[in-house]
């Protein structure tokens, strides 16, 4: 008889049993765990060190009491995903493509969530006649050239249900990218499977997955195996960091987090300033402390290894960069990554 596979851990009792928490917390990260999900796959528990009372990879995901510490600036939708929903399902901010929520789940509760508020089990996804209605708007509007496939984690959904939507989505003529964002491939390797893969290849369309990672540990080698597998299909992949305090805030991690994805033939993509979810100040850092961190990586790393540094605006208004300028601003001088100053020619 095969033993027993290691389960998720879903309580702070689960955690405390795992020693990822000392028993003394069990009654605080209750009440954290009364408002927000927790779910640490066994994947990601392998990868914490019981030892760091730091340890990066505990640090995003093990649920923290300054969590039920509001800020006056904290909204529960702070990139304002509800303004712009015309149907269930449906995010469409940009006129070339929007986002279809397949699911309210993941495999593991990130501590800095944007949807905090919204997703968790039991939560549910999309109903048929939900999907079909999002479906039915993504047809009738004949701009939307991209289809993001989001949630919650849409990779959570079994290969067949995601077969499923993405042959209804190849057959609409104008749409002709499919982005899925994830953290499955590392958070849940063993889920990257032959069937998985041939879901989210799509007939006569381009297919993107973008896998969201913020520290080099994360891709341990299942990950790699697990990037490689969608890769080696055919399937490009880029990557997607949020900037977290703790977590990735030095130049020598994240210069490593960034050289390792290229390795994996991932492209970093976005390194996203932290939404102002509630409960989450202790973990973001400042714009201008993200600022010098992208100077540090510039120069220093290959251009390969350079995400854009974005800030989802408050309110629905979409990401903006927010990199750092090296250009005066009257053109005339220019600085390099060593921070000198040079002269550049006037413009006629």
């Amino acid at each position: 008889m095969n033993a027993a596979q290691p389960k998720s851990l879903r309580t702070p009792a689960d955690l405390a049993n795992a020693r990822l928490i000392g028993r003394d917390r069990l009654a605080a990260l209750q009440h954290v765990a009364a408002s927000y999900a927790v779910a640490i796959t066994p994947a990601v528990a392998a990868l914490i060190d019981q030892t760091d009372p730091h340890d990066p990879i505990a640090r995003q995901f093990v649920p923290d009491a300054r969590e039920l510490q509001g800020r006056s600036e904290e909204n529960p939708d702070p990139i304002g995903d509800s303004a712009f929903s015309p149907v269930e399902g449906i995010v469409h901010r940009y006129p070339d493509r929007v986002l279809l929520k397949l699911v309210n789940a993941c495999a593991v509760y990130c501590r800095f969530c944007f949807r905090r508020e919204m997703v968790g089990p039991g939560r549910g996804g999309l109903s048929p006649k939900a999907l079909a209605a999002a479906l039915d708007y993504i047809r009738t509007h004949k701009q939307i050239w991209e289809v993001i496939l989001t949630g919650g984690d849409p990779l959570v959904l079994s290969a067949r249900r995601l077969k499923a939507v993405t042959t209804e989505l190849a057959a609409i003529e104008h749409v002709k990218v499919l982005r899925i964002h994830t953290r499955v491939p590392a958070v849940s390797p063993e889920r990257v499977s032959g069937a998985l893969v041939h879901a989210l290849r799509v007939n006569k369309k381009a297919s993107y997955v973008v896998l969201h990672a913020n520290h080099p540990r994360e891709l341990s080698k299942k990950a790699r195996a697990a990037c490689a597998r969608l890769i080696d299909a055919g399937i490009p992949m880029l990557a997607q960091t949020v900037l977290l305090r703790g977590v990735n805030d030095d130049a020598q991690t994240l210069a490593a987090l960034m050289r390792v994805l290229v390795e994996c033939r991932i492209k970093p993509y976005y390194l996203h300033h932290a939404d102002l979810a509630p409960g989450t100040a202790h973990l973001r850092t400042t714009i201008a402390e993200g600022q010098e961190l992208m100077r540090t990586l510039h120069g220093r790393t290959s251009g390969l290894c350079q995400p854009a540094y974005v800030l989802d605006i408050p309110g629905g208004y979409g990401k903006s960069p927010i990199g750092p300028n090296y250009l005066s601003a009257d053109g005339l001088m220019v600085q390099d990554f060593m921070g000198r100053n040079h002269g550049y020619p006037p413009q006629q």
